[in-house]
């Protein structure tokens, strides 16, 4: 009975009322609870549901399994297609636009209109798509599902107008027609199509089996056939229409001559070798081959493929043949599809190809045809995102101003070199950028260990600065046994980091249970890092009787710790025996040598924590870090630890239970974790390997507090279900049921100045910790204030015996002072270490404290903590440790992530749950704002990558190459339109080549002809109903909204409209005026000759 008092204690003691949080005290899931006030807080909320909205902004990164690719030589303007759907369309850098076909079809073929802001688009569902690119948010206007039919080729001539109305003719040119009526079998799919260069009429149409046909589509006939040997992939004219080249399966080019067609009159095999029989070896198809002239050289044959089969295991290939030059570009993937890029758009000039876009399968270059060596462009676009798996993102809005300029001045020294260096307007870079002023930095955080920060602060992101954290320590050694297992594929790869931009320290977990603490310096330095090597493991005996745990705790508390330079090991919380070789040692061997670090962030500690009892180091779960406390705290699933980073100490190693004393709500027994050692090493270590290959699910995975997971995200243990079945039916309803359960995990801290108990009336330092059963731990400090006494004296700390009560695992916690507005910590002004100018000044801190008591002291003493669990949220009262609101967030779900962001300058709470909803709650009332069913959770790529920031933002891993940015504020969707570039500009296309009058006498002009004519229903009659259905798209009202919307766009292009026709009146005028001096020179001249031979005979002049 004594036993069960207390426990009810500990229960009141956090949920005044005795009924708040529990499903059964008139509080049901969603609805928000408010108890009665110790003392009157008035704060005007400012935030209503209209403030909300969400909605996709821009996607970064390369596209996911590319299909297609196509260019507007106009407009300059690149699009590609995915097999997922996707449609991205970029120009120059700022103007990047995603689309998305619902049906979710591969992307088989995209064709440009050019230069008049349309794309079609062929997918695999057989469905034709006309997207009008005149707006900034692309839409579907018209679509054609063809019943019968499958398309595997799309031609559309330039200027042809027939394709706007999407109208489905009647022309049908039938294979049996199209090749001999004596050929029984069928040629096989269409792989070309294409006008010819002399004269538009002719259709050349080229069958995969090898069959060649050039079709007049005036007098519905062949002109002639080709059957060919080989399989054909690929054609392409030459400009002026009489020959042109093939690419087969055999490895060959065949060149024909219009004048006789029964044989081609070259064939070539550029990689293959005549070996020593005569015979040539064969060789690997050639898939594409382009065939562009230039005026001033030899023309370009370039091909994709055609390598010997002599080696096994070589990597895909670009050829270029100019003249006599074969020059062959070995590609890091396979290649999708290229594109020469040609100065004009018609194909019956000389082409002058200046640059060849190359789709690889994750990656997209640009080759200068310009210079002999053919350098790369660099990329303008981010596509390395997956250079290494990406294990999880952090955001940050609002930085100082000077940190990206900083970073990106350090970053660009690093860059890589060897780029093409000239100049060019015209490889893609169409359409008019947007700008934003709001400073935005990202990380992406890699599997092996590398750290990029990139500038967001726009609509394209831009690489600032790459950390690489395997430079920290020596190069591992290849292990054996369970370890390699383990740990072996990616020993360095990051699971969260911990940035404070004010004192630009930077801290990084690894998954080997490693932590680094960065510091910034514009300078080199030489350096050695310091290395602190932590035991955080449970290894009590079994434990059966209350008394017994209570005289034997399983951990002994450690005090302070006298620094030491190098290796330096923490008081183990507890004795225990050490087994294998591995006992008592890190996963990883920090560089115990002076090493050089250039500019940037650089290391300066290393916490490690240490192998024991044959079982490796559970993975750190919480991590933060105070610049002006100088501390650093991270937690597992087996304790806490706090270390002083200033004097390199660790001042606080105990288990989770410790931390409790004589608080424990729940009384629990101390327990040996041989029990079921396998299970909890079985939970505690899993989490991450969804987020790679098959080939790296080996990796060792973070602990993960989530239960009760959907279908899809992996077996889970028994014990794991029945934890949160139990523990969401009663959270008191047994302490046998959580002793029997895995170890209470620490999975949230935070520092800030608070009230550790009821009693305190002036804030302290003190750090918030959250575990894995919903309890809130508060632990005071007590930190030197003057700088020479901080870095000489102990800082004190300990438990307060301070406990808070929620439902599920603890996420996020916040501070609010009275009047709603979020309470930054305190931190430490940036100063650099290895500045030259007044050393003995840049040793000196400057503080920066924000007290909650000091900004408003008319509101009294205290602040406000906002406290979010996977289940439910509830805002406290400091230092009365009443709880004010609360609020049951979902019941059938939990949630993933949870941030306290400034929206429409205000606060309130954002919630991503595993069922897809993302939500927002008014603080401190905790009254529901948003709650959208956004992304159904499919794996836990999503779980691990999606972070909120403030000014309404948000982003994910939407796959395994892209990140997706998305915004939950009214405000950000009503300017979007503003934000997004323009991806089609006013511009008038090119005159044609006046050809001369010899060229054209001898019939070298193309011929033109009137497809409507042709094509119309008065010619070739309607379309059959039964081959094709037209399906209008929704881009009529959305284009009327955008033209709402857009009007300051509008006015944008009708003035650079009138400028340009300004531009061109002044030149008339300027021409006009040269054209009147030059005649009067000539009246004046002849006028002059006149008079001198006025007078002469005709013998005589």
């Amino acid at each position: 009975m004594k036993k069960f008092r207390k426990v009810l204690d500990g229960l009141t003691t956090s949920s005044p009322g005795g009924t708040i949080g529990s499903p059964s005290g008139g509080s049901a899931a969603g609805t928000p609870t408010a108890t009665p006030t110790p003392k009157e807080i008035d704060i005007q909320e400012t935030l209503v549901s209209e403030n909300f909205q969400l909605c996709k902004t821009v996607r970064h990164g390369f596209p996911y399994q590319p299909t297609a690719l196509a260019f507007d030589p106009v407009q300059k303007i690149l699009a590609i297609g995915s097999r997922t759907g996707g449609v991205r369309i970029l120009g120059r850098p700022g103007v990047d636009c995603y689309c998305q076909h619902e049906s979710g079809a591969a992307v088989l073929q995209l064709q440009f209109l050019i230069n008049e802001g349309a794309l079609v688009t062929a997918c695999a569902d057989d469905t034709l798509h006309l997207w009008n690119l005149r707006q900034r948010r692309p839409a579907v206007l018209h679509s054609l599902k063809f019943n019968r039919e499958r398309i595997t080729f799309c031609h559309l001539p330039f200027q042809s107008k027939w394709l706007y109305s999407f109208i489905l003719s009647g022309y049908v040119i039938m294979w049996n027609k199209a090749i001999e009526l004596s050929t029984k079998t069928h040629p096989g799919p269409v792989v070309h199509l294409s006008d010819s260069p002399k004269d538009e009429g002719k259709l050349l149409i080229g069958f995969e089996s090898g069959t060649i046909v050039q079709w007049d589509l005036r007098l519905k006939k062949a002109d002639f056939r080709i059957y060919y040997d080989e399989a054909i992939h690929s054609v392409s004219w030459h400009h002026e229409g009489k020959q042109f080249m093939c690419s087969h399966s055999d490895g060959s080019l065949s060149m024909w001559n219009l004048r006789n067609t029964t044989k081609p009159f070259q064939v070539t095999f550029p990689h293959g070798k005549i070996q020593k029989d005569g015979r040539k070896e064969s060789c690997k198809p050639i898939l594409k081959v382009e065939y562009k002239t230039s005026r001033n050289s030899e023309p370009f044959f370039i091909f994709s493929g055609g390598l010997s089969y002599d080696k096994a295991g070589r990597r895909p290939t670009l050829t270029i043949m100019h003249g006599k030059a074969i020059t062959v570009l070995e590609m890091d993937y396979p290649i999708v599809e290229f594109m020469a890029l040609c100065e004009t758009p018609y194909n019956n000039e000389v082409q002058e190809p200046y640059a060849v876009v190359v789709l690889l399968e994750k990656d997209l270059i640009v080759v200068d045809l310009t210079q002999s060596n053919f350098p790369v462009f660099e990329n303008p676009y981010p596509m390395d995102i997956h250079e290494s798996p990406v294990t999880c993102t952090a955001y940050f809005a609002d930085c100082p101003p000077d940190i990206i300029p900083i970073l990106y001045s350090i970053g660009v020294k690093h860059k890589k070199t060897g780029y093409s260096q000239k100049v060019r307007e015209g490889k893609y870079e169409g359409g008019i950028p947007a700008f934003c002023d709001v400073r935005i930095c990202r990380f992406v955080l890699h599997a092996d260990g590398s750290i990029k920060f990139w500038d967001a602060s726009a609509i394209t992101l831009q690489m600032l600065y790459k950390l690489k954290t395997s430079k920290a320590f020596e190069k591992p050694k290849p292990s054996e046994g369970r370890a390699a297992d383990l740990v072996e594929d990616d020993p360095f790869a990051i699971q969260m980091v911990s940035w404070c931009p004010q004192s630009r320290i930077f801290c990084v977990v690894g998954i080997s249970a490693h932590i680094i603490l960065y510091r910034f310096s514009k300078y080199d330095a030489n350096t050695q890092i310091v290395s602190l090597e932590v035991r955080l493991q449970c290894e009590a005996e079994d434990v059966i009787s209350p008394s017994e745990n209570e005289n034997n705790p399983c951990f002994t508390e450690s005090g302070s710790h006298s620094p030491q330079p190098h290796h330096q090991h923490a008081a183990s919380p507890g004795s225990g025996t050490t087994e294998g070789n591995k006992d008592s040692n890190p996963c990883l061997k920090v560089k115990d040598r002076m090493v050089r670090v250039p500019p940037g962030y650089q290391a300066e500690l290393v916490v490690q924590l240490l192998w024991a009892d044959g079982e490796p180091p559970q993975q750190i779960t919480s991590l933060d870090i105070n610049s002006a406390y100088g501390l650093l705290a991270f937690g597992n699933c087996n304790g806490l630890a706090v270390v002083d980073y200033l004097q390199k100490t660790i001042l606080l190693c105990m288990s989770t239970l410790d931390l409790y004393g004589a608080a424990d709500p729940y009384q629990r027994l101390t327990r040996s974790p041989r029990r079921n050692r396998q299970s909890t090493s079985e939970f505690c270590m899993r989490g991450l390997s969804n987020l790679y290959s098959d080939s790296k699910k080996r990796i060792r995975t973070s602990y993960q507090s989530k239960s009760g997971l959907p279908k899809g995200w992996g077996t889970m243990s028994a014990a794991t279900e029945s934890r949160e079945n139990s523990f969401s039916r009663s959270r008191s309803s047994s302490v046998s049921s959580i002793d029997r359960d895995t170890k209470e995990a620490i999975t949230t801290l935070q520092f800030g100045e608070s009230y550790a108990r009821k009693s305190d009336t002036l804030p302290t330092p003190c750090l918030w910790v959250g575990t894995s059963l919903g309890v809130v731990l508060l632990i005071p400090m007590s930190i030197p204030t003057d700088h020479e006494e901080r870095m000489e004296e102990p800082v004190t700390i300990g438990p307060s015996g301070t406990v808070l009560m929620l439902k599920g695992s603890v996420l996020r916690i916040s501070f609010l002072d009275f009047m709603g507005a979020l309470i930054q910590s305190p931190y430490e002004v940036w100063r650099d270490l290895n500045a030259h100018e007044d050393p003995d000044r840049m040793r000196r801190r400057k503080l920066v404290h924000i007290s909650p008591s000091s900004s408003h002291d008319t509101c009294g003493e205290g602040h406000l903590a906002v406290v979010c669990s996977e289940k439910q949220a509830k805002v406290f009262l400091m230092p009365s440790q009443s709880c004010l609101f609360v609020h049951n967030i979902t019941e059938s779900s939990f949630v993933l992530r949870a941030d306290v962001v400034s929206v429409c300058n205000s606060v309130c709470l954002a919630c991503f749950c595993a069922n897809g909803h993302v939500m927002t709650l008014s603080l401190p009332s905790l009254r529901p704002l948003l709650d959208v069913n956004y992304l159904p959770l499919a794996d836990m790529r999503i779980a691990r990558t999606f972070c909120f920031t403030h000014r309404g933002q948000a982003l994910y891993l939407s796959s395994p190459t892209e990140i997706q940015r998305i915004t939950y504020s009214q405000e950000m969707c009503d300017n979007l339109q503003e934000m997004l570039g323009e991806l089609f500009t006013p511009i008038e296309t090119p005159e044609a080549q006046n050809r001369g009058f010899l060229k054209g006498f001898f019939g070298g002009n193309s011929h033109n002809f009137d497809r409507e004519e042709l094509f119309g229903e008065a010619a070739a009659g309607k379309g059959s109903r039964s081959l094709a259905q037209h399906i209008p798209g929704q881009a009529g009202m959305e284009g009327m909204k955008v033209a709402a919307c857009g009007v300051v766009g509008d006015l944008a292009r009708a003035r650079i409209a009138l400028d340009e026709r300004g531009q061109r009146l002044g030149e008339l005028e300027e021409r006009t005026a040269l054209m009147m001096t030059s005649a009067e020179t000539f009246s004046k001249h002849a006028h002059e000759v006149m008079l001198k031979c006025k007078d002469k005979k005709w013998y005589q002049l």
